[in-house]
């Protein structure tokens, strides 16, 4: 898939951005980060915007990190209630499918 040109804009500067992604995804992101930069901006007040790009990377890390560690204990958690429900159906003689 060719790579297209999307040009977004994120706390008032716009970006030339090179993807291979869908376009509404692309401006998805980059929302986002323009929204997370915003919230950060308006509780630290006025400094410089490149502090204000790394509090919010600092944001999003800290809430990509959480979510993953998250859908490890929900696999974990299926995982072993996979192998329950196996060995149970194994111990009542149940094929399974």
């Amino acid at each position: 898939m060719a790579k297209k040109r999307i040009e977004v804009e994120i706390f008032g500067q716009r970006y030339p951005l090179r993807s291979e992604a869908p376009e509404e995804y692309v401006r998805e992101v980059a929302q986002f980060v323009d929204q997370t930069m915003r919230r950060v901006a308006e509780r630290i007040g006025p400094v410089p915007s490149i502090q204000i790009a790394v509090m919010a990377a600092l944001y999003i890390a800290d809430e990509y990190i959480k979510n993953e560690r998250e859908i490890g204990e929900i696999r974990k958690r299926l995982k072993e209630k996979v192998e329950r429900l196996e060995k149970f159906l194994k111990e009542e003689g149940i094929n399974q499918v």
